[in-house]
């Protein structure tokens, strides 16, 4: 077992050098576990410094809010690779790191002289981890990328929408694209430090984010490839070759649940009338001609009218709660603000308190994971540009005249 005084990465040091939020967000995962995960800066920052919203909505380096979030827990020294000295500076940092994260696409790499192969070569127990738009190999290693464009060539953008084909595909917020990538580059990357536990040496990981967007399709994969059937967007529900009926319920007080009506499944189907009649409203669903399959499914549209005539007599989390007790996927269509009061998040200390000093102190979405053998990592802020220079390259003469 591993000792429980340790953090999951505690042994781990990563140079960060990421210019997008899929590898910040990969170097934010690594972070949350313990490593110690240097970004290493120009000296006018990540361009990612200058992407808001902003704290008082006054744009400044150390100001942007998206950030902060995808850099806690990392520190910052500004080395400008792009010259002679910068890039000895960051060779001298990497000879002694387990992981090279970096973002930079195979022309970038070329004009700032770094070459990942032969780094791999010289450090043979680097890892070097590139997470990239395209991969570092191919026609569009060097094209331009954002989420929207992740989303849009690899696919999931398709199924994004409306039930009204008239709209086009539909954005869906939170970097999803972005966020696709560092998950499968954090599985990559596990996957490298096992084989080099096990085996010995490093190797260079590519990991591209059009290629993760392609497999996280959902149902549009599998339905093109057996049936070769294109899937439909549809509004806040799966989508499906076919039109399905809505998923979404409006209760009494305003607010919507989510309800997966599935009639094909006669255990909750049966729980679903049975709570129903308990209310007095299940109309003529108790009737025996109901407990036939193909009868619910011939009777789709008059078994939904009397679902929605349900939930609307009834509060949402009224709902939510007697649904669940019943065993039915009911849950209530919350607002982001209102996730700071939910009772569970609340409960299990979800939201977490950093403290940015002289600024104050901001909640924060903390670890969705928690460990029974390790202990938790507190968040921190992000850190100020270059504020942690001086420690780093410090470290870094010390251990030059150390080994001198």
């Amino acid at each position: 077992m591993p000792n429980p005084l340790e953090r999951p990465y505690a042994d781990l040091k990563v140079v960060e050098l990421a210019t997008d939020p899929g590898g910040e967000m990969t170097g934010y995962l690594l972070a949350g576990m313990g490593a110690d995960v240097i970004k290493v800066e120009p000296p006018e920052g990540s361009p990612t410094r200058a992407v808001g919203p902003w704290l008082k909505g006054e744009e400044g380096p150390d100001d942007s809010l998206a950030f902060w979030y995808y850099n806690s827990n990392k520190r910052s020294a500004v080395v400008d690779y792009r010259t002679k000295d910068g890039m000895a500076t960051l060779e001298a940092l990497l000879a002694g790191a387990d992981i090279f994260l970096c973002t930079l696409q195979p022309r970038a790499l070329r004009s700032a002289g770094i070459d990942h192969e032969a780094l791999s070569r010289r450090f043979p127990n680097l890892i070097v981890l590139s997470v990239t738009p395209f991969g570092l190999t191919g026609p569009w290693a060097d094209y331009k990328s954002s989420e929207l464009v992740g989303l849009a060539a690899g696919g999931p953008l398709f199924m994004c929408g409306y039930d009204d084909h008239a709209i086009p595909p539909i954005l869906p917020g939170g970097n999803q694209a972005y966020h696709v990538a560092a998950s499968f580059a954090h599985k990559a990357l596990l996957v490298a430090l096992i084989d080099r536990q096990m085996n010995g040496g490093g190797q260079v990981v590519d990991v591209s984010m059009h290629e993760g967007c392609a497999v996280t399709v959902e149902l549009g994969n599998p339905y093109w490839f057996y049936p070769k059937a294109l899937v439909e967007r549809q509004t806040c529900r799966h989508a499906q070759p076919v039109r399905t009926q809505p998923a979404i319920f409006e209760c009494a007080d305003g607010k919507w649940v989510y309800f997966v009506l599935v009639v094909a499944e006669p255990k909750p189907f049966a729980n679903l009338v049975a709570w129903m009649d308990s209310k007095g409203m299940a109309a003529d669903l108790t009737d025996e001609a109901y407990q036939d399959f193909a009868y619910r499914q011939a009777h789709y549209a008059h078994v939904q009218g009397v679902v929605e005539c349900f939930f609307l007599v009834h509060d949402a989390e009224t709902m939510f709660h007697e649904g669940q007790e019943r065993e039915l996927p009911i849950a209530v269509i919350s607002a982001p603000e209102e996730l700071f009061e939910d009772p569970h998040n609340i409960e299990r200390g979800f939201f977490v308190e950093v403290e940015h000093e002289g600024i104050g102190t901001f909640k924060y979405p903390g670890a969705p994971y928690q460990f029974s053998a390790f202990t938790s990592v507190p968040r921190t802020r992000a850190p100020k540009l270059g504020e942690h220079t001086n420690e780093v390259l410090g470290a870094l003469a010390g251990e030059a005249v150390g080994a001198s």
